[in-house]
């Protein structure tokens, strides 16, 4: 997994505005500079904010990202809800579920 990457994205898209406005303009072009898993492309490309999450993104980053995605707060923390009920406990970063059941 290459969660790194993601984050890394997230960063620079949250800090640098020029990078924002490369993503914006070409996404695919942006996302080809790192090394994704099919899965972690598939929940930026989407954007899966649910899936972000549940994959280990911080949520200091990932509340940025759906921001810039168009979610409000609410629907920012249903996503998360809704990333857990479908694809399962957080798998790894600071919010693992190692019981499963996590914070959310």
């Amino acid at each position: 997994m290459s969660i790194y990457y993601v984050q890394k994205l997230l960063y620079q898209l949250n800090r640098d505005p020029a990078q924002k406005q490369r993503f914006d303009d070409d996404r695919p072009a942006v996302l080809a500079e790192y090394q994704f898993t099919e899965e972690e492309l598939k929940a930026l490309t989407e954007p899966d904010i649910g899936l972000l999450y549940v994959l280990g993104v911080n949520g200091q980053l990932l509340m940025h990202y759906a921001t810039l995605n168009g979610y409000s707060w609410p629907q920012y923390i249903q996503a998360m809800r809704d990333g857990v009920n479908q694809h399962g406990p957080v798998r790894e970063g600071i919010y693992a579920m190692l019981d499963g059941k996590g914070a959310v």
